[in-house]
């Protein structure tokens, strides 16, 4: 059975982009993005296999 690990990630507006490309490169899928604390943020939740 395939077994995840999962992370949180702040975004920033003007850095979305190169920050889910980062993570994506080191194997992290994107799962949901939601509201953060305040206009100018963003958080992501991700997911990958975990070996």
């Amino acid at each position: 059975m395939q077994k995840w690990e999962y992370s949180t990630v702040p975004l920033l507006t003007h850095a979305t982009k190169q920050i889910l490309d980062n993570w994506g490169d080191d194997g992290w899928e994107l799962v949901a993005v939601v509201p953060g604390p305040n206009p100018e943020q963003l958080v992501a939740y991700l997911k990958r296999p975990k070996e």
